[in-house]
């Protein structure tokens, strides 16, 4: 645009100079044919003058229309930004909302599934005592107790038979039944309850599996109550005695959001990575890769 508005000027210029030049009195024998000839130049300069100018004000019209649509453009460009900004917040405010959701959903199936597990144990342990108890009649001679001199039973005979192993029966609640109080007292917000039904299972019955369950109550409860550091101690102790316990996903995710409620960042992550590495098809790795999203760190350290 500066190059065309100087060759303008200077073409001016030159017409102009032109102009006075063949005004300018001359004597009367000048009038020849050079002056007509420049006459003629100074109209050709007029003419091309008035078509550069036509030339230069049509391009600076298209310019002009190029730079209110890019302007247009933008803005709209802008809008339709800010519109889609808000439409990511809102879904993700959504879906935040019904990640919580399904995560207490699946927690409370979990807890449906233990309790189900729990009857259908017990049922089974009341099936295998009552083909004991068949075996038992269909062979009486099984428990004929060898005499003694003259036919009687023998002193050993009377501390271990059926009254002792029902004297130690006595000492012990039944393990099913008591892990099932315990999960039906949890649900109930019982927790004091549940508490001594779980403590229960666990000190009567260490080696059980179900002693595992019974240990990851325990943290929920305190994860419930907000008790974060007991909640991490209870969860310990299910991965470090039940690693392969059904209870050992959750225990891990419950411990990463317990010490990240914690202010423990960096330890919170590494036990959702670490559980994302050891249960990758699981519910609560898809948490838990939900969680580090949310956090701004990566699935896996290093990549």
């Amino acid at each position: 645009m500066q190059i065309a508005l100087s060759f303008r000027n200077r073409l001016l210029a030159a017409v102009i100079l032109a102009i006075v030049a063949a005004s300018a009195p001359m004597p009367a024998h000048a009038a020849s044919k050079e002056i007509i000839e420049l006459q003629t130049q100074v109209q050709q300069l007029l003419d091309m003058m008035q078509r550069v100018q036509s030339t230069l004000d049509a391009r600076f019209g298209v310019l002009q229309n190029l730079a209110q649509q890019t302007a247009d453009n933008a803005t709209q460009m802008t809008a339709t930004v800010n519109a889609l900004q808000q439409k990511i917040a809102a879904q993700s405010d959504a879906g935040n909302g019904k990640l919580d959701s399904v995560s207490g959903q699946v927690q409370s199936l979990n807890d449906s599934v233990d309790e189900l597990k729990s009857r259908i144990a017990k049922l089974d342990k009341s099936v295998q005592d009552l083909q004991t108890q068949l075996q038992n009649i269909q062979n009486p001679s099984a428990f004929a107790v060898p005499a003694g001199n003259g036919g009687s039973p023998g002193p050993a005979s009377a501390v271990s038979g059926p009254a002792a192993s029902g004297t130690a029966a006595a000492q012990a609640p039944p393990l099913q039944e008591t892990l099932l109080a315990g999960v039906r007292d949890y649900n109930a917000a019982k927790y004091d309850v549940a508490t001594g039904e779980f403590q229960d299972v666990i000190r009567y019955y260490p080696l059980d599996e179900l002693a595992g369950q019974a240990q990851f109550y325990l943290g929920e409860i305190a994860y419930r109550q907000q008790d974060y550091p007991a909640a991490v101690k209870a969860y310990n102790a299910v991965l470090e005695g039940f690693s392969g316990s059904s209870k050992a996903p959750a225990a891990q995710l419950r411990k990463g959001l317990s010490l990240l409620q914690m202010n423990k960042k960096e330890a919170g992550i590494r036990e959702l990575r670490l559980l994302i590495q050891r249960h990758p098809q699981t519910p609560e790795a898809a948490q838990a890769r939900t969680k580090l999203n949310a956090l701004g760190a990566r699935i896996a350290a290093g990549r």
